[in-house]
């Protein structure tokens, strides 16, 4: 399998990072060793010291597909979860100053974190999602799909163009404002539409 990941997807994220407004989606790609396993913690890693988390919607392909149109997007994809995208921002800032590929800051081992997954049909609209990131039971990240610069389909439709999809693939669809630093003994818990989707505690 392999993640997909789309960055600048929200425009008060993009303004509380400075960074400009893209004309297409921002795609990377994490690889599968980036899996947090189940019931395991997030490790802080030994050469950043500001992880921040990035709460994300995610989407998971059930189908090959291969330069998909818009309009069809919706078959490729039957389940809806919550993810983070736990990047190194020291690190990513570093890179990106010195116009470098900036994965080592995105894409190391255990920065990927999937909950658990909801059938797309038990969510009445796609485009309306609420959801929202608690870190020691305060509410830290909140975001709506409806306020993504490109919606899920669209992103499937885009991402279909550059890499084939297969099943199994996982796209997170970009993160809302309010990101920000993880600490040790931390507990990060996600909900979608007031649902419980993934609690992890930071290590």
């Amino acid at each position: 399998m392999k993640i997909i990941c789309v960055g600048r997807n929200y425009v008060e994220h993009i303004e509380e990072l400075n960074n400009n407004k893209p004309d297409s989606p921002v795609l990377f790609l994490k690889p599968e060793t980036s899996l947090i396993h189940k019931k395991q913690p997030f490790f802080i890693p030994s050469f950043s010291n500001e992880i921040h988390h990035e709460i994300e919607i995610i989407v998971q392909i059930n189908r090959l597909g291969k330069s998909i149109a818009t309009q069809y997007s919706h078959k490729y994809y039957d389940k809806i979860g919550l993810g983070i995208d736990f990047t190194a921002r020291d690190l990513q800032l570093k890179l990106k100053n010195k116009g470098m590929p900036w994965e080592k800051s995105k894409a190391f081992d255990g920065s990927a974190l999937i909950g658990s997954w909801v059938n797309k049909n038990e969510i009445d609209d796609l485009d309306n999602i609420d959801f929202y990131l608690k870190k020691n039971e305060k509410i830290v990240q909140r975001g709506n799909t409806s306020n993504m610069l490109w919606k899920i389909d669209e992103l499937v439709s885009e991402i279909s163009n550059f890499f084939t999809l297969k099943i199994g693939d996982v796209i997170f669809t970009g993160t809302p404002a309010g990101v920000g630093k993880v600490n040790e003994n931390d507990i990060l818990v996600g909900f979608l539409n007031k649902k419980e989707c993934f609690s992890i505690k930071i290590k």
